[in-house]
């Protein structure tokens, strides 16, 4: 039943001009960006951060730490259905996608596509799936098949003909680590990504990215304060560039240092034994405004109405399809 939907892909520039566009999917951490009287301000000062970590991690054959520039698109993915009907069309899911300007050279790299992954179908299993089974069971229940939809359309959309004709590698999510959670430093250290760290006990959050087909493992970078969780398909160690990975960790440490600054902007580094903490006190903040609290309310508001756009009207079809896929989950 692959036929009786597709992907759409759209591709939106990033930078100090960037508003949100009504008639698109509007990514809750990229609205919250570019808002207010000084919204531009904003964004310059996230892209700023961001190149200037970059140069920092790239500082071979750069002696001013100014050679390199990041230039970002949010990359917009639509589920076209090809029933007729009001809601023919759903905006999926969202990423940023990296390029890499050599000041020098003149040249463009292809960095990493994933980072800031936003989710229509994952708000709706977090904030509407989730609470209401875990309400019917009467304390926190997990159903089994939670995350099984989401896993395999996300897969799909890997496979596909408009995902491969844009995209050459795999992407690589990297998100916070989770404050539940206790992270103990290894042996393991790599030139870019850093330190590692292992977590033997499987977040929520692990296991619904484990349904999507991707790995995870946890490294504090250079100069970095806290681990970054990454979740990827394939080799993370293998399969991408030192300038794609330092594109991946400039990228969303900036984004972490604004959205979590108690964790990512720490006045001290994590210890060999680390938990997380959002109460953490001792911590400096950006000059950039992030409203966390209407994050949190627009991921209910988003997943209602993926409950009401997308399976309400959809869900059979997409219940049936996930049925016969051959993808697996988990």
């Amino acid at each position: 039943m692959a036929h009786e939907f597709t992907f759409r892909i759209t591709k939106t520039r990033f930078d100090e001009d960037y508003s949100p566009s009504d008639d698109s999917r509007i990514t809750t951490n990229f609205a919250n960006l570019a808002r207010g009287e000084h919204r531009q301000q904003n964004l310059r000062n996230a892209l700023t951060m961001i190149d200037r970590r970059f140069n920092d991690l790239a500082d071979w054959d750069n002696p001013n730490r100014d050679r390199y520039t990041v230039e970002l698109e949010i990359v917009s993915v639509a589920v076209q259905f090809a029933a007729e009907g009001e809601d023919q069309e759903f905006p999926l899911l969202e990423v940023l996608d990296i390029r890499i300007l050599d000041r020098l050279t003149g040249k463009r790299r292809q960095g990493i596509v994933g980072n800031n992954f936003s989710s229509y179908v994952r708000d709706f299993d977090f904030s509407v799936r989730l609470p209401a089974a875990s309400e019917a069971a009467g304390g926190f229940t997990v159903p089994a098949d939670f995350g099984d939809l989401h896993g395999k359309l996300f897969q799909h959309f890997l496979d596909s003909a408009a995902y491969r004709d844009r995209f050459t590698g795999s992407p690589v999510i990297c998100i916070s680590v989770s404050t539940s959670k206790t992270y103990r430093r290894t042996e393991n250290h790599h030139p870019i990504l850093g330190v590692e760290y292992e977590q033997k006990d499987p977040s929520l959050t692990d296991e619904y990215f484990g349904k999507m087909g991707l790995s995870v493992r946890y490294f504090m970078p250079r100069g970095s304060v806290a681990p970054l969780a990454f979740y990827f398909r394939g080799d993370l160690l293998g399969d991408y560039t030192n300038l794609q990975l330092i594109g991946t960790i400039s990228t969303m440490e900036t984004f972490q240092k604004i959205y979590r600054p108690e964790i990512y902007n720490a006045n001290s580094a994590a210890a060999k034994v680390y938990q997380p903490s959002l109460e953490q006190q001792d911590y400096s903040v950006t000059k950039i405004a992030y409203d966390r609290d209407e994050r949190s309310r627009l991921a209910a508001e988003q997943g209602n109405y993926a409950h009401e756009h997308l399976m309400k009207p959809h869900g059979d079809l997409l219940e049936q399809w996930a049925a016969n896929s051959l993808v697996p989950v988990g």
